[in-house]
């Protein structure tokens, strides 16, 4: 199994990622790199981002720390 995460504007339109990403081998681990590079990735112009296992979507969240998902 493989998570993925990938980057979008705010209009939904993927973007380039900040911080590049890789595969994780586990859901914990995509995470816990989301949690530490969030800042650096919204900086950088993603406004989302959504995590995917194998490639079925799981859940998607803003990265804006005063929106709501």
């Amino acid at each position: 199994m493989a998570w993925t995460w990938r980057f979008e504007k705010a209009d939904g339109t993927e973007t380039a990622p900040a911080v590049e990403p890789e595969e994780f081998p586990t859901q914990g681990d995509a995470e816990s790199w989301i949690g530490e590079v969030w800042k650096e990735l919204s900086e950088g112009g993603a406004d989302r981002v959504t995590l995917f296992e194998d490639g079925t979507e799981i859940y998607g969240m803003s990265l804006h720390a005063d929106a709501e998902s």
